[in-house]
């Protein structure tokens, strides 16, 4: 059983939940027309314990940094175990992310090794050239991808025989266990350093905020390299035993009627992709699902309560960072457009000037937040004053611009900085006027914001996600 000194330890618990109720399928990666994997916790437990061997013989140890590239497959659960026992820190990259923008997240993390799919070839390995010091430790092929019969393949560790018990395995709750990067709206990406202790607040959250229930069945689109998808629906699953489906990759066309065949009660949304489903055309069966809850973080307020009562759901806003913060609105309560207040007694907010002090009722400025009774700790990879600055003065800083009402609801307006956002994602405009430049047939260029004829919190107009 797991050790109560470390409840909440993603690798202790995932051995306790494989201990108790080993068969039970609660994981099922679903990728449009090809076979699903469905992963019980023996499953998970099993080809964690191979990989964490096989990071052990290639010389992996506590602090070194496992790079992950690929979409939503189960080799994303199994690494982040495998490396969670070792005491090796995973470093989950969105599939998105290209060019030279893919080798300086490489560069910057000091990534020893490497995991990715087969699909990715072509736009991995000639990064990977560049830095002769990754190693790659396997190369996953799916089902419609084309084998990579030149690079070690994964396969070969779930095949191997033996899944021994770990030994010397990490117990430290403060010991990183994942390094997210920021979308880098001020400049370059940074990576979040995440602790261990990290996810045990997520089921909790799940279970007394979200209110999942032993009834619901989760389901996401949405990319496990970002804290959405791990924190509203992968951690709850597993640490709740609440079973869940997810996508190789967020699909508006389709998400009704995955809900519908995998009977899924609850999924998570980011504000821009709520606009992308429901400006699909209507049908007479909209609100013929079994979903009853939208975990969504900015909803557009132009479509918010039509959504609602277009597909029989009910919307419960929630606002956060990878840095973290959090705050929420619950179905029904506060007014439609916030994304609400922070939890009583756990948490404090509130909207600053440049010079700190606090705005008043309507008035814009940057939204801050801090756990009460704990130190504001913010991690940077290897940015000790940008770390600092985060947390200036005790304090989250979390770079959104919003106001609160004078009922103390609170709303988000635009990201601090200039920074455009789409898709959940925030892009710095001169990232963007730099790719324009290079051609010769442009000789100025200015790239700016429109607000979303969506009307999504931050948003430009909608479009699919690029990966």
């Amino acid at each position: 059983m797991a050790n109560s000194k470390i409840s909440g330890f993603f690798s202790y618990e995932l051995d306790a939940k494989a201990e108790e109720n080993p068969e039970f399928e609660i994981l099922t990666f679903e990728n449009g027309i090809y076979a699903d994997e469905v992963l019980s916790y023996e499953t998970i437990v099993t080809n964690r314990r191979k990989l964490a061997e096989k990071l052990r013989d290639s010389g992996f140890a506590k602090g070194d940094v496992l790079a992950l590239f690929m979409r939503n497959h189960p080799e994303f659960v199994y690494s982040l175990y495998a490396t969670n026992v070792i005491g090796a820190v995973l470093l989950p990259i969105d599939p998105r992310t290209k060019g030279e923008r893919l080798e300086f997240v490489l560069r910057d993390s000091k990534a020893r090794g490497v995991i990715f799919t087969s699909e990715f070839k072509e736009d991995f390995l000639p990064i990977l050239n560049l830095l002769p010091e990754i190693e790659i430790i396997g190369v996953a092929s799916k089902e419609g991808m084309e084998k990579a019969t030149d690079l070690p393949d994964l396969e070969d560790v779930w095949s191997a025989s033996k899944a021994p018990v770990p030994k010397d395995r990490c117990e430290d709750l403060n010991a990183p266990m994942e390094i997210i990067y920021t979308s880098g709206t001020t400049g370059d990406p940074k990576g979040v350093v995440l602790k261990n202790s990290r996810l045990a607040p997520f089921g909790m959250l799940a279970k007394g905020v979200f209110q999942y229930n032993e009834t619901d069945k989760l389901y996401t689109g949405l990319s496990l390299t970002h804290g959405n998808a791990q924190a509203v629906t992968m951690v709850p699953a597993l640490y709740l035993g609440i079973p869940a489906v997810i996508s190789a990759k967020f699909t508006k066309s389709r998400i009704w009627d995955i809900c519908r065949n995998y009977g899924c009660t609850s999924f998570s949304l980011l504000g821009g992709m709520m606009m992308g489903i429901f400006s699909e055309p209507e049908k007479s069966d909209d609100a013929d699902n079994p979903v009853r809850l939208i975990i969504s973080a900015g909803t557009p307020l132009s479509v918010w309560k039509s959504f609602e009562k277009r597909f029989g759901v009910f919307i419960h806003e929630w606002y956060g960072a990878v840095e973290g913060g959090f705050a929420h609105r619950p179905p029904g309560v506060g007014p439609v457009g916030s994304f609400g207040k922070p939890l009583d007694g756990v948490m404090e907010m509130k909207v600053v000037k440049d010079d700190d002090s606090e705005c008043k009722s309507f008035e814009i400025g940057e939204i801050v937040c801090r756990a009460i009774g704990q130190k504001t700790e913010v991690r940077y990879f290897g940015k000790e004053d940008a770390s600092e600055k985060k947390t200036r003065g005790g304090w989250l800083r979390s770079g959104d611009m919003g106001h609160r009402d004078e009922n103390g609801w609170f709303f988000f307006d635009f990201r601090k900085g200039g920074g455009l956002r789409r898709a959940g994602d925030f892009i710095q405009p001169n990232h963007v006027e730099a790719a324009f430049a290079k051609y010769e047939e442009i000789t100025d260029v200015c790239v700016y914001g429109i607000p979303a004829a969506s009307g999504a919190p931050g948003e430009v107009i909608w479009y699919p996600p690029l990966y």
